[in-house]
């Protein structure tokens, strides 16, 4: 038991290094900017390569911690971490920054699925949810540190925050060498046909393909907002890469802690899709809030509260999914990534774009889509009721 919990935290550990970089680059982008010489739609690109390269390789990465085994797909993981954020540290030419971004993909492909299937093999049906519960926690708490810790150490320099991670990655890889061994494999009883079979018309069902879009929606406005926060400030305050880790790290630990006094009361009074709604609601409102404000207080304000609207519809959307989904939580969590990586491959870029134009214009685009989610929660509500008339009348 003991060397059970040992294991368990080390592998939140490692998950926490892993999601510590992709957060890291926030406050110090505005700098890099000018040291470049870049765009916004670069810097929308730059974002995007980490999401895509994601992407591609995590159903191989899968399937390579079934045949190669946890531990080996973890310890590759984290030394390519380490080379990703290195080579962000000493980078001078943009196609090193992309190189770094695409490697930093890679690595968290190699990552998250080996630490998902090594926690289900060493718990039990009864402790695995709140083992799992203990994995998103060390994600959200690495997003949530990320922007805090790189603006910090770029009072020291530009590079140092990337330098830093990349150490932290070669020594969780050593640590993971030495005290990880691989587990006893969990036994399955499944077809795996099934996961497959008819995936797309399963996606594109009534009671699924709205939840997805939503999912899009959401993700997309998170992040236009977080990937062009710094940018933004930068532009329009002169924010320097300290108070962008305060507004950021601090804004997304007040999110986290509305979530956990919020959710359930919340959830219990509303229900889960009158919750989307007005999640969405308040977030499309203070994104626009974000184009008006002029004061230092007023961003912090605003800042604070948009991550509140973000960080209850991630929980209601999920638990949503989670019980309408039966026997195909699989398929679901699947959905669930898919739609969310496609979100941040295309929020960055488009966000971009749209930056170089005008700064106020990602968060213009981004409240115009979160608005069109609200939208679609009123039809969704209605194919819930009508749906539920249908199964009383049959």
């Amino acid at each position: 038991m003991k060397n059970q919990k040992v294991t368990l935290v080390l592998l939140l550990m490692n998950l926490f290094i892993a999601f510590l970089g992709i957060g890291l680059v926030i406050p110090v982008l505005p700098t890099l900017m000018n040291e470049l010489g870049i765009t916004g739609t670069t810097v929308g690109y730059l974002t995007a390569a980490f999401a895509i390269a994601q992407l591609i390789v995590s159903p191989f990465a899968g399937k390579a911690a079934d045949k190669f085994g946890r531990k080996i797909m973890i310890v590759i993981g984290l030394f390519i971490f380490g080379l990703s954020e290195f080579l962000f540290g000493i980078g001078k030419e943009i196609e090193m920054l992309f190189i770094s971004r695409i490697l930093g993909g890679i690595s968290a492909a190699f990552i998250m699925p080996a630490v998902t299937a090594y926690i289900a093999d060493i718990t039990t049906l009864d402790t695995r949810p709140k083992a799992l519960g203990y994995m998103s926690a060390a994600i959200s708490t690495g997003f949530i540190i990320g922007p805090g810790i790189g603006g910090f150490l770029a009072e020291f320099g530009t590079r140092v925050p990337f330098l830093f991670a990349g150490a932290l990655g070669a020594i969780a890889a050593i640590l993971s060498i030495i005290l990880l061994s691989e587990p006893n494999r969990l036994e399955e009883n499944h077809e795996p046909n099934l996961e497959t079979k008819n995936g797309f018309k399963r996606m594109i069902a009534p009671k699924y393909f709205l939840a997805f879009i939503l999912i899009f929606i959401a993700s997309f406005g998170l992040a236009a907002f977080e990937s062009f926060f710094s940018l933004f400030v930068d532009h329009k305050f002169q924010f320097k890469p300290s108070d962008i880790a305060i507004v950021i790290t601090g804004g997304a630990i007040f999110g986290a802690i509305s979530q956990v006094i919020l959710f359930d009361r919340l959830t219990r009074m509303w229900g889960e899709i009158k919750l989307i709604r007005y999640s969405l609601l308040l977030s499309a409102v203070l994104v626009f809030l974000m184009t008006v404000v002029h004061s230092y207080f007023s961003i912090l304000l605003v800042t604070f509260i948009v991550f509140v609207g973000f960080d209850l519809f991630r929980p209601a959307i999920t638990s949503y999914l989670s019980n309408i989904a039966g026997n195909e939580q699989g398929f679901v969590g699947g959905m669930n990534s898919m739609f969310t990586s496609l979100a941040n491959i295309s929020g960055p870029i488009l966000g971009g774009i749209l930056f170089d134009v005008d700064v106020n214009y990602p968060y213009y685009f981004a409240t115009v889509i979160l608005t069109v989610g609200i939208i679609i929660t009123l039809i969704w509500k209605k194919q819930a009721n009508r749906s539920s008339f249908e199964v009383k009348a049959n």
